[in-house]
Parts: C-alpha cells; sequence; structure tokens
C-alpha cells in the first residue's frame, strides 16, 4: 500500500510541476498508438513538450486537488475519458500539434475494429487462383476470370466509415495485401492559458481573424455613426466628416486659414492647375490634321489624272 501511494503521489506532484511549467495542453487520443510510436513522438518533441499519461481516474483526482488553487483546472476535466494523455508544451501551437499527428503508421484491417475511414478494393488482377472465386462472391466483389487468375472488375467499397470491420471482410484485406488504416495519435482538445478549444481552431489563418475583425469595427462604426453614438471605432470617422464640413463652410465664405488657401485657389483657378497629360493628349489631335490634309491633297491629285491616257 505505501508504495502504491508514493507513485500515485509522485505522479500528483509531476503533474502539478508540468501545470505550472507550461501554459498549453494537447490532450491527445492514444488509441491504436505502439509503443514504438510513443517513443518517436516523445522524441519530436524533446525540448519542446513533454508527454504524461496516466490513469483517467488518478488524473481526475489529481486535477480536482487542484481546482481549489487553480479553478481554471476544471475545464480539464470533461475531456479526460478515453485512452486519453496530455502533452505539455510552450512552443508553437501548430508546429506542436504537426509533430503529434505527423507520426502515423499504417496497420492492416482487424475483424472488430471501428473503421476510420471507407475501405476501398480496387479494380484489377489479385494473381489468386480461380478457386477462392466463391469467397470474392460471397462478399459481393464482382470479379472474373483472366488468364487463369481472379480479376477484380470494379472498385467496390468493402467497409464504410465508423462500421465495425467483419472477419470475411479484415481477411479479404489481409488476402490482397491491403492496410487501410493509418494509426497515430490525435488531437483531442487544446488547453491554453485557462480555455479549452477545438483543435480545428489552430487551423484558421491569420488573415481570416483580420479580416473578421475589419468587419466587425466596420459594422460597429456604421452602427454608432447612424445612431449619432461616439464609440472608438466611429471617432476617426466622426472627426473627417467633420472636418469635410468645416471646409464646406469655409469655401463658401470668406474665412480662411494656411491649409485650406491652396484648395481655394484650386477652385478659383481651375486652369493653373490643369494637368500636363491632357495636353499631351491633345497634342495628337491636332498633329494629325496635316497628314489628313496631306491624304486629301493626294486623292485630289489622282483624281486629277483619272480618265486620261498616257499620250491625251
Amino acid at each position: 500500500m505505501g508504495g502504491k501511494s508514493a507513485t500515485k503521489a509522485a505522479y500528483f506532484d509531476k503533474l502539478k510541476s508540468l501545470l505550472d511549467e507550461y501554459k498549453t495542453i494537447f490532450i491527445v487520443n492514444v488509441d491504436n498508438v505502439s509503443s514504438q510510436q510513443m517513443h518517436e513522438i516523445r522524441l519530436s518533441l524533446r525540448g519542446e513538450g513533454v508527454v504524461l499519461m496516466g490513469k483517467n481516474t488518478m488524473v481526475r483526482r489529481a486535477l480536482k486537488g487542484f481546482i481549489t488553487e487553480n479553478p481554471e483546472y476544471e475545464r480539464l476535466l470533461p475531456h479526460v475519458k478515453g485512452n486519453v494523455g496530455f502533452i505539455f508544451t510552450n512552443g508553437d501551437l501548430k508546429e506542436t500539434r504537426t509533430k503529434i499527428v505527423s507520426n502515423r503508421v499504417a496497420a492492416p484491417a482487424r475483424a472488430g475494429a471501428v473503421a476510420p475511414a471507407d475501405v476501398f478494393i480496387p479494380a484489377g488482377n489479385t494473381g489468386m487462383e480461380p478457386g477462392k472465386t466463391s469467397f470474392f462472391q460471397a462478399l459481393g466483389v464482382p470479379t472474373k476470370i483472366a488468364r487463369g487468375t481472379i480479376e477484380i472488375v470494379s472498385d467496390l467499397k468493402l467497409v464504410e466509415a465508423g462500421s465495425k470491420v467483419g472477419a470475411s471482410e479484415a481477411t479479404l484485406l489481409n488476402m490482397l495485401n491491403i492496410s487501410p488504416f493509418t494509426y497515430g495519435m490525435t488531437v483531442a482538445q487544446v488547453y491554453d492559458d485557462g480555455q479549452t478549444f477545438g483543435p480545428e481552431v489552430l487551423d484558421i489563418e491569420e488573415s481570416q481573424l483580420l479580416a473578421t475583425f475589419q468587419s466587425a469595427i466596420k459594422t460597429i462604426s456604421a452602427i454608432s455613426l447612424a445612431a449619432n453614438y461616439p464609440t472608438l471605432a466611429s471617432v476617426a470617422h466622426s472627426l473627417v466628416n467633420s472636418y469635410k464640413k468645416v471646409l464646406a463652410v469655409a469655401i463658401t465664405t470668406e474665412y480662411s486659414w494656411p491649409e485650406i488657401e491652396e484648395l481655394k485657389d484650386r477652385i478659383a483657378n481651375p486652369d493653373a492647375y490643369a494637368s500636363a497629360a491632357p495636353a499631351a493628349a491633345a497634342a495628337p489631335a491636332g498633329g494629325a490634321a496635316p497628314a489628313e490634309e496631306k491624304k486629301e491633297e493626294e486623292a485630289e491629285e489622282s483624281d486629277e489624272d483619272m480618265g486620261f491616257g498616257l499620250f491625251d
């Protein structure tokens, strides 16, 4: 008994020290993850994160003991269920998640296992002898005999995602040397600075956040201006609109100040500020007239020659 108590106390101390040291926790699902994969993931995270496994009952008991001091740990409790583990890190969340989920290995189908994805059998020659045709027929796989071997006529969905793999399906897939599934760690939840969220949040790009933020600011500004209620988002627009009104009053009156004198002068003497571009554009139009006159002269000269022979 004393040994078990000491082990639990050591585990509680380790969990508490990790909670104090790291601000982010990846709650990961480790179903069908081999010990070799665990070892490789630990190596890939060395210096950036720490993997901690433990019995759910012991983890929950430890967290409940820490809640009095840190109430935010209560958000972790609903996610401590099933075959899960903790990965503590202070590094970049996206990079850490990539390292966690990238270690995957192909695995053969096992009878009774739940298929994580649809399993298809591709069309083509299997190289099997015709005596096994009945096995394919029992599973509804369309086949024919070609050059003394069994050939699958068309692609067939053998197992649907979310359903259990039957013994016959598993045997057929193994006979065809098809390993349809890949297994590895998956991120179930992320805890960061007292908040928990799904891993899909990490897929949101910074540009999306900025676009949403700008849209929200525009909406607040529009509502504030329409309601004539000043807010931080609308103050700049209110100042600009007010200055426009001041400019309008100054233009229609004799009141002036240095910054507006050029504007008034532009309105009073528009020709003085005319751009050089229109003048340059007008030049070809004026220059084209002599060419047109020359063409007309040539046409008149040719018309005078019309109807006369060489010796007339």
